[in-house]
């Protein structure tokens, strides 16, 4: 028997329930894994509160980040061996393969023997951040040096992950944030430029900040109203590659901006490197590259023991993280 968390009812967080069950073996081409510890997402409250892109058959489990100990392997895996200290790529559905549990189940291609230099907390941590953040400057925006980013929500995993990988190219970041609250951590944090929406003009200060060249890349979160100050700070040919959707608001399309620049407005998901084989294998190699000789580090917020799950997706809704939010188990 394992305890696994699920949910028999959309709702708040209060409908996560803790829950014993006898868990089949894995089957062929699966590894089984003792979890240490799980790294919180967005998409996981989403699930929950039954607005997320996937629609559950309830009761159902969630979670798409966990690291820990192989516990078995199925027939035809090669390469893992039972005691690897593993970290799990984020799968195509959390409905399918969740990973709130002290026993998941997953595909072997998803399985990385993470760097030994990772404690648990930081392996659990590690692929949705930065696999969302490469495959949107690295492999989509080509970003490169001397090149001005902006980043919303930068406070988020994503956007601290994002800081790190520009800054790990050379370029020159610019992160946008709601309050002052965290404008000297995102400073720590690397970003080179911090502009508060509650404070300034967001549009002009982009401009001060870029100087003639402007801003090439946008990475977005939010969408809504944000649009129209971005596209109008942003050089000709430029990309906004929008992978969220935080606003409540309405989301105007920038007609002048997007004819009279040429701008690119790009949807994008993590699934589009997760679901490419070969885009996959070059985004671990260059994020395992960046562990090892630490240009790239998860910043971890709070950890919540296993128990306190509920309170663990209060905390990830009430916006008031740095980083990321991880659960032990």
């Amino acid at each position: 028997m394992a305890r696994i968390i699920r949910f028999h009812q959309h709702g708040g967080p209060e409908v996560l329930r803790i829950e014993e069950v006898d868990l089949p073996p894995p089957g062929p081409g699966e590894v089984q894994i003792r979890v240490k510890a799980l790294g919180l997402n967005r998409a996981e409250a989403l699930l929950r509160a039954g607005s997320y892109i996937e629609t559950p058959v309830l009761p159902s489990g969630l979670g798409l980040e966990a690291a820990g100990v192989i516990e078995a392997i199925g027939e035809g895996v090669m390469g893992l061996a039972h005691g690897d200290a593993v970290s799990v790529i984020p799968p195509q559905s959390m409905v399918r393969w969740p990973a709130y549990g002290e026993l998941v189940t997953f595909p072997a291609g998803l399985i990385v023997k993470h760097p030994a230099s990772l404690d648990w907390q930081t392996a659990a941590a590690v692929w949705m951040p930065y696999l969302t953040a490469y495959g949107a400057l690295i492999d989509i925006a080509r970003l490169r040096r001397e090149e001005v980013v902006v980043i919303t929500a930068a406070s988020s995993s994503v956007g601290l992950a994002a800081i790190q990988i520009a800054n790990s190219v050379g370029a020159i970041t610019i992160a946008v944030t709601r309050t002052s609250v965290k404008r000297q951590a995102l400073l720590d944090a690397g970003a080179a430029h911090v502009v508060v929406l509650e404070e300034e003009e967001l549009a002009d200060r982009l401009n001060q900040i870029a100087g003639p060249q402007g801003v090439r890349v946008v990475l977005d979160a939010i969408g809504g109203p944000i649009f129209e100050p971005l596209t109008a700070a942003m050089s000709r040919g430029g990309i906004l590659i929008e992978y969220g959707g935080l606003s409540s608001q309405p989301t105007p399309f920038p007609l002048p901006a997007v004819l009279g620049k040429a701008l690119t407005l790009r949807g994008y998901l993590v699934h589009e490197i997760t679901g490419n084989p070969e885009k996959l294998e070059a985004a671990k190699a260059f994020i395992l590259e960046g562990l090892a000789d630490g240009a790239l580090r998860p910043i971890i917020d709070r950890i919540f023991p296993f128990d306190r799950i509920v309170e663990a997706h209060r905390y990830l809704e009430s916006n008031g993280q740095f980083g990321k939010i991880v659960v032990t188990v």
